[in-house]
């Protein structure tokens, strides 16, 4: 079992959500329930995919767990990129949470192909 707490992808993913629950603070009040929700959601998914997936006992089962964060990661950009295209976010407002994004993106996926290649 690996410890969660001493791994970068995770801190990272921390904050990128601590970054998202900022950022949601600038979206309407109607979609509180809507984008909102479905965003900071996704964005807690991503440490919380890898914190999980430290905890089975095989590198295939980790593996899994580091896509389906990966996922959570593209949705969260996704979700974005709706924000902005909305025009409930600033272009210059995502720049940190993309440039994170970015990097977590690197990083999963470099662990990722690890696993696949051990």
């Amino acid at each position: 079992m690996r410890d969660f707490r001493k791994l970068e992808i995770w801190k990272n993913g921390i904050e990128i959500v601590k970054q998202i629950y900022q950022l949601s603070n600038h979206l309407p009040p109607e979609e509180k329930f809507g984008l909102r929700s479905q965003i900071t959601r996704a964005s807690v998914s991503i440490p919380s995919n890898i914190a999980e997936g430290c905890s089975r006992n095989s590198e295939i089962e980790f593996k899994r767990f580091l896509e389906i964060a990966m996922g959570s990661l593209f949705e969260v950009e996704t979700q974005l990129i709706i924000a902005q295209e909305l025009n409930f976010i600033e272009e210059k407002e995502l720049k940190g949470v993309i440039s994170s994004i970015q990097i977590e993106a690197k990083m999963l996926n470099s662990l990722i192909n690890k696993i696949k290649n051990s």
